[in-house]
């Protein structure tokens, strides 16, 4: 079988599905009697995704250790460890931010009052430094675990898609409209920027081609999410979304907007647009190839550059906007505050606003749920996953609880990951 790829898409909070997906595969993967390194040799991640693709990447001589390490993050991550959620915090970004709209004429004048963001997304950026051993990164290419990592971002300067990408294979690099792939010595500054949310989080700057630019979130006008892997050479690719592929009939009329949307359902839209939207055109863009490649006879496909692609798509079985829905309680007071000026009110099925909230909600009782909803997800698709990578249909061997309780060896080596002082 060809090499392998992972795809991990963006969507804040929403990222933790991702890695109950891949608890239950490495699982399955045990449950075949396979076991050391990763089974995806290239990996490329986007947004929350490229943090969950670096962490696999720089561990990937330990699959086991590199999952067991971010369910024991992503179980354990607060808001304050992503974002300044105090009310000191909130009056240097938010606030401003609002007060900057409603007397913008008046006050822009003054440089300092004008804010780059919704939110300070400082505390992630320590903590990431603490978590991702990049320099590993290096090792784990040169000794083969790894073929290539990329991770995408979209400049603000330039307009343009860039997947900037680490291999020790000679990879050239690609170009199509607007969309670009650079090599380059990944850092954490390339995390950041990736997974920098427009109006919520800051730009980062990085360097390309020898000048610096301002880089927001990767899945900005990324028209095609899949294409990275294709690209580095994977034959085979498993994609692990964060939303709904489809929804299921009726469910458009019982989520219909009554009245005027606020802010926050306009900005939930927009949200899910970005992240979602251009996931499940190109995966249909590719059966499409996949299926009129089918058709050709064997000496019409030899004559063409193209190639299947075998794609294994894993997406929540439930719509995250409810399931946010439900623990909007559990975001800080000055969180709250600030969301409740925008249109995020209520909790559960009552509440409006959840599709933003959903991407911010970094805290134990939602991201908790993400990863068992993801473990389930792929249980329930346990024959397909193993045909995908070719392990024998066997039972599983440890239920879903238990996998909960596996010990985090691998957390346990980075003791002040999970505090603020670190």
């Amino acid at each position: 079988m060809g090499p392998c790829g992972l795809i991990l898409t963006g969507g804040g909070a929403r990222a933790a599905y991702q890695v109950g997906v891949l608890a239950a595969v490495a699982q399955l993967r045990r449950d075949a009697g396979f076991s050391g390194s990763s089974p995806f040799p290239i990996i490329a991640g986007t947004s929350a995704g490229a943090i969950n693709a670096a962490t696999l990447a720089c561990h990937a001589d330990d699959f086991d250790g590199a999952v067991d390490g971010l369910v024991h993050l992503w179980q354990n991550l607060h808001v304050d460890q992503i974002y300044s959620a105090d009310a000191f915090g909130i009056i240097r970004t938010g606030a401003r931010w609002l007060r900057l709209m409603s007397l913008g004429w008046a006050v822009a004048r003054w440089r300092r009052t004008q804010p780059r963001s919704l939110l300070d997304n400082s505390p992630l950026a320590a903590l990431l430094h603490r978590w991702i051993q990049m320099e590993r990164l290096d090792d784990m290419l040169a000794a083969g675990h790894m073929h290539a990592l990329a991770i995408s971002g979209s400049s603000y300067t330039s307009g343009q898609h860039v997947t900037f990408y680490q291999t020790h294979k000679a990879i050239t690099p690609w170009l199509r409209s607007q969309r670009i792939a650079v090599r380059a010595q990944l850092t954490v500054e390339h995390l950041t920027a990736s997974s920098a949310i427009p109006f919520i989080f800051p730009a980062q700057s990085l360097d390309l081609d020898g000048q610096s630019e301002w880089f927001g979130d990767g899945s900005m006008r990324q028209s095609a999410p899949i294409s990275p892997a294709i690209h580095l050479g994977a034959e085979r690719i498993l994609v692990i979304g964060a939303g709904r592929m489809h929804e299921p009939p009726g469910s458009r009329r019982a989520a219909l907007v009554t009245g005027h949307p606020s802010m926050a359902q306009i900005a939930g839209h927009a949200l899910s647009n970005i992240f979602l939207d251009a996931l499940a055109v190109d995966v249909e863009r590719l059966q499409r190839i996949n299926n009129t490649l089918s058709l050709l006879p064997q000496q019409a496909r030899e004559a063409t550059p193209l190639r299947p692609v075998e794609v294994l798509v894993i997406a929540p079985s439930r719509r995250l906007d409810d399931l946010a829905a439900e623990h909007q309680g559990s975001l800080p007071p000055a969180i709250k505050g600030l969301l409740r000026s925008v249109g995020v009110v209520g909790e559960g099925k009552g509440a409006s606003g959840s599709a933003l909230t959903s991407y911010l909600l970094f805290e134990p009782s939602f991201t908790g749920e993400l990863i068992n909803l993801g473990m389930s997800d792929t249980l329930a698709r346990r024959a397909e996953v193993q045909a995908f990578f070719g392990w024998p249909a066997q039972a599983l061997q440890c239920d879903p609880a238990a996998m909960r309780r596996r010990k985090a060896g691998f957390a346990e080596t980075l003791p002040g990951a999970l505090t603020q002082s670190g």
